[in-house]
């Protein structure tokens, strides 16, 4: 398959570059784009009414800029990574030429004028982390502890933490980040590891995996990352919760897409990106529509720009010399993000070799931003023979090992004297919490936890207790966490804290005690029990969180309550199940018997088919018995719910990877032709179970694109994915919904070109459509279907090959690579398509492939 995909790069290359030749000069950029001096290029940019931007320092002073951190003292440290693509090829590249660089502004004027080698002869330096005597760094693929031991800013030692940090010795899909979070672990992006210094030594856990390049966080501590094809992704609920339960597959809350708007506004051309061949990546004017190296988001978190920038995440377009800004906004649990001002970028430079490749910010709150300033960004595993022609024919390879690190700031702003935290005492540094700028909040908790010094205990006890703002009572109890000096009367304290997120984390960092302490666990139950049901919503989702360290019963209680009114938001559900495991039956069974639970609803039934898919994971055999049993009944007993929990199960039995349960007989309710049942489920049952003249996995498909095992955990992977993403709009039974989405039992769209539907879910639809010959067009169904882009290759795979084989439909499992390879070749698409422009589209595209 590897090979195959190389030919297919080649192949399309090769008819690109064709293309290419064939196109007229106005739709491209011939001329070359020779390298600028800086004052050059800062007269090359255009930003938003009000800003300036400032250069804090270029070449010879700093070379190829990947990544940038301040320091305690406003030093700057400059990951340099000086072997990328030294010529087309990217040979020399794993030469020991990168480094770590420290800049400082000795005369205060702002600019950088001293440079200080820290770490040299390095292979590809890709992360930085500055830590107590020295700094963290990946370099080589792995992580190292690097320690300043005299003072002197110049690495005296260097000792591996992990050598498989990186993951791929590809820059483009390896793990990068090292980011302090908010709970004292350093988290990373194309990685799910994370990484904490206990009892001076540094240890590796798991977690979620995130994004491409580059991460940061919120306020609250939510962390905020990306890819290159899709600009803003974050997550809605804190590390490692989510992925507790092994029985539960999560369908959110972690890999959030906060926007599906992937449009740029370039002020230039953009010949030079890897697909420009395509139709559709350029516009008439040759300028780049979308994002295709999209990295380095940064949520803001400063008063310096002007308060309308603040809590906005910033995104660098490195192909399109230019950086997005998004305003985010928090809609109930979800947060979303949308560009305040389409048609017209946050920053954007009609210099080619303009690269933006890294944001941060500094002491004095400023947006600083790291500048590669080249003309070949794109790594040579990947470069199309489109690319390496454009690249080579207007000379944008050489010159390499320049850079530019520039400054983002109101007009007439000017730099003041940098304060030395170092230099600050455990009350000051305590203080610091409640800065104004993020970034001292962020410096001052970090200094305070690696001092471990006992003094600061009563300064940040009284910074809890007392401090106005509750971003910075947030910090004071992370702080506490990471110097052990927590005690449960100050959490429960806390606990009735007026803002939602101090609550919160007080209730996360309670749970160590009460997993310990039995008094503990039960006064916070009782505690949870009355307090729960005029909490606001985050605090809520926090307690079904939370939930599953309080005894049973207090446990069960809150989660019922919990999901009986919020059953509608597919977090909670996602939350509740979370806690659940091992208990997901019991926890089944007390839901069936209530009141409430016995009256339809869309979202009861979503949770009832999850919670029994759990339990079909979790394989206990009594268990399932009892739960076939309940489906044992006659016709007129046989209702919703029984139903819901028969799919459920069928769920996991289709996956064919269960040890089946022994039987003294066949189940009833594969003899009861009565109730119509979908075949396909009762095969699944057949799977889970045995009995005496039935042997457990066998499977006999009824269907003419029968799926192998794989494709049915696909399958029932695309059900859980198509509840929480799309069942809202086209009915948990693909029936349709009144003025939202057409059916998608039996629709040509589901069940026709593969293609044609994974355009339709990439990049939308609007107007009408005509499905089972019958036209649906507004108000009877919603006038547009947003784009999913956001969604990844493997999820709208399962989501694809779900609809394509549920209801009656019966059209075959779909690919995460046809996915890709779809979602590469119409990169440039940012406007929903029309029925008729669709049929078009691939009735043009089978000829051509035809003819080829």
């Amino acid at each position: 398959m590897k090979n195959l995909r190389w030919i297919l790069l080649l192949t399309a290359g090769l008819f690109g570059l064709l293309f290419y030749m064939m196109k007229s000069k106005s739709q491209t950029d011939k001329n070359p784009s020779p390298p600028k001096s800086p004052g050059e290029e800062w007269a090359t940019f255009q930003i938003e009414e009000g800003l300036d931007i400032q250069l804090v320092a270029s070449e010879p002073l700093v070379q190829d800029p990947v990544v940038i951190s301040f320091d305690e003292d406003g030093r700057l440290w400059v990951v340099e990574m000086r072997g990328f693509m030294p010529d087309i090829d990217g040979k020399g590249e794993n030469e020991p030429v990168g480094r770590i660089n420290v800049l400082e502004d000795t005369d205060g004027d702002g600019i950088m004028d001293m440079s200080t080698i820290y770490l040299d002869s390095l292979i590809m330096p890709r992360a930085l982390a500055v830590v107590k005597d020295g700094a963290l760094v990946v370099e080589n693929m792995a992580l190292w502890w690097t320690r300043d031991l005299d003072g002197d800013l110049t690495a005296d030692t260097k000792v591996l933490i992990d050598p498989d940090y990186a993951g791929s010795n590809l820059p483009e899909h390896s793990g990068n980040g090292l980011w302090r979070g908010m709970d004292n672990w350093y988290y990373n992006a194309k990685s799910n590891f994370r990484y904490r210094m206990a009892d001076d030594q540094w240890i590796r856990d798991s977690t979620e995996y995130r994004g491409q390049w580059g991460i940061s966080h919120d306020d609250y501590g939510r962390l905020i990352y990306n890819y290159n094809w899709s600009q803003l992704h974050g997550d809605l609920v804190p590390p490692n919760y989510l992925s507790r339960n092994k029985h539960h597959t999560p369908t959110t809350g972690i890999d959030h897409g906060l926007t599906v708007d992937r449009r740029i506004y370039p002020i230039r051309t953009n010949p030079a990106v890897n697909r420009g061949y395509i139709p559709g990546i350029l516009d008439e004017q040759g300028r780049l529509m979308e994002f295709t190296s999209a990295c380095a988001p940064f949520y803001y978190r400063s008063q310096t720009l002007p308060s309308r920038y603040y809590g906005n995440v910033f995104v660098c377009e490195p192909s399109g010399n230019l950086i997005k800004r998004n305003v985010v906004s928090a809609e109930g649990l979800y947060l979303t993000a949308e560009d305040p001002h389409p048609g017209v970028e946050f920053l954007a430079s009609t210099d080619e070799r303009f690269r933006p490749v890294f944001l941060a910010s500094g002491p004095d709150g400023a947006l600083y931003m790291a500048d590669m300033y080249r003309g070949l960004v794109q790594h040579g595993a990947y470069i199309s023979p489109y690319l390496r022609e454009q690249t080579l024919s207007r000379n944008l390879v050489l010159p390499v090992n320049m850079g530019r690190i520039w400054r983002i700031v109101p007009k007439g702003w000017t730099p003041a004297k940098v304060k030395k935290l170092s230099a600050f005492s455990p009350e000051a540094l305590a203080r610091e919490l409640f800065n104004e700028n993020g970034w001292q909040r962020d410096m001052a908790q970090r200094l305070l936890v690696e001092r471990g010094d006992p003094e600061s205990q009563s300064f940040l006890r009284n910074a809890v207790s007392r401090g106005k703002d509750p971003y910075g009572r947030i910090h004071a109890l992370w702080t506490l966490e990471g110097l052990g000096m927590l005690d449960t009367d100050l959490l429960f304290t806390t606990l009735s804290d007026p803002d939602p997120g101090v609550r919160a984390t007080s209730l996360r960092l309670l749970e160590p005690f009460a997993a310990k302490e039995t008094a503990v666990k039960n006064k916070l139950g009782q505690m949870l029990s009355e307090a729960w049901e005029d909490a606001p919503i985050e605090f809520v989702l926090q307690t079904a969180l939370s939930a599953g360290v309080l005894e049973t019963d207090y446990a069960h209680e809150l989660l019922t309550g919990i999901t009986t009114r919020y059953a509608s938001i597919p977090l909670i559900r996602d939350a509740v199940l979370s806690s659940l495991e091992n208990k997901e039956y019991a926890f089944l069974q007390n839901l069936l018997k209530l009141e409430d639970w016995k009256r339809f609803s869309p979202e009861k039934e979503i949770f009832l088919e999850m919670i029994s898919t759990a339990v079909a994971k979790k394989g206990e055999p009594t268990e399932l018995k009892r739960l076939l049993a309940a489906l044992d009944v006659n016709k007129a007993s046989f209702g919703w719910q029984q139903q819901a929990i028969l799919t459920g199960m069928s769920m996991h039995g289709i996956t064919k990877d269960h040890i089946p349960v022994t039987l003294d007989s066949a189940p009833g309710l594969l003899s009861q032709d009565d109730l119509n049942i979908d075949p396909r489920k009762l095969q699944a049952l057949a799977v889970l179970f045995e009995w005496p003249g039935h042997e457990g996995q066998q499977w006999t498909s009824t269907k003419k694109h029968e799926l192998i095992e794989e494709q049915f955990k696909q399958f029932g992977l695309g059900r859980q994915y198509y509840l929480s993403t799309c069942s809202g709009c086209h009915g948990t039974d693909g029936s349709g919904s009144n003025r939202m989405g057409p059916p998608l039992a039996n629709s040509e769209w589901v069940i026709g070109d593969e293609k044609q539907l994974s355009l339709i879910i990439l990049h939308g639809m609007e107007g009408p459509v005509e499905v089972g010959g019958k036209l649906y067009d507004e108000p009877e169904i919603l006038p547009v279907m947003p784009a999913h882009s956001n969604l990844d290759d493997a999820t709208i795979a399962a989501i694809m090959t779900y609809i394509r084989n549920e209801w009656g439909n019966d059209a075959g499992a779909v690919s995460r690579r046809n996915i890709a390879l779809n979602r590469n070749t119409l990169q440039g698409r940012v406007y929903p398509w029309k029925a008729e422009e669709l049929k078009k589209y691939i009735l043009e595209d089978k000829r051509n492939l035809s003819s080829n």
